[in-house]
């Protein structure tokens, strides 16, 4: 199975039990890169183990073919020494070193086949939590942001705010019904400097009429 779908299995399962808690987005964020990181830290481990598979396998075929090398060396002298039972012998334990270190090369081909599709993998998945990590801050602040605007937007739809509204313009018409009673207090009061201003209308208005008296006179 691939990482990738391991992965993939277990962020579903996590995200589809945080949807039916109704959790935040903040803390999906948070479990999908969680979910990354724990990945790549066993994939690390799997490809560790993976390369020290394939050393082993590797020195066991090396050991295969000098043992392979050392019955063909014994079939010789063997040979020399006009024993052809004890040659054949040889020969037979060759072939066997030889067929299992055939086994041991296609087993080493698969895990270097594996090896190589799991580091191109887990570079992959390395690109992935680099780019989600640099996009986490802004998802997070995104999240707030429009966390706090649907807030705002339930308090001004909540009937709180219109009866507080209407308390408001209630007491606002109050203030105004106490300053209506103050100036209506004021009424008939003249001040001194209206009384000043009152003898300077009264010049002016005799003064017109004498002008007009005279104008009168005169046709």
């Amino acid at each position: 199975m691939s990482i990738f779908s391991r992965f993939t299995d277990i962020v579903n399962s996590n995200l589809n039990a945080l949807l039916d808690k109704a959790e935040d987005p903040q803390k999906m964020v948070r479990l999908i890169i969680q979910e990354m990181e724990d990945t790549l830290v066993e994939v690390r481990s799997t490809s560790a183990k993976t390369i020290a598979n394939k050393k082993d396998i590797a020195v066991q075929i090396e050991k295969l073919k000098a043992q392979a090398a050392d019955w063909e060396s014994k079939a010789e002298l063997a040979i020399t020494k006009d024993r052809e039972d004890l040659a054949k012998a040889a020969l037979q334990e060759r072939a066997k070193c030889q067929e299992t270190a055939s086994i041991l090369a296609q087993e080493l081909a698969n895990v270097e086949e594996q090896l190589s599709k799991l580091q191109a993998e887990t570079g992959q998945l390395q690109a992935k939590l680099a780019d989600a990590k640099a996009r986490q801050k802004t998802i997070l602040l995104r999240a707030s942001t429009a966390t706090s605007r649907l807030d705002v937007k339930k308090t001004l739809d909540s009937a709180k705010v219109e009866d507080a509204m209407g308390r408001f313009e209630q007491y606002e018409r109050k203030i105004n019904d106490i300053e209506a009673q103050v100036d209506a207090y004021d009424l008939g009061t003249k001040s001194l400097n209206d009384e000043f201003a009152d003898l300077a209308a009264d010049d002016k208005v005799n003064d017109e009429l004498a002008a007009l008296k005279e104008r009168l006179a005169k046709k």
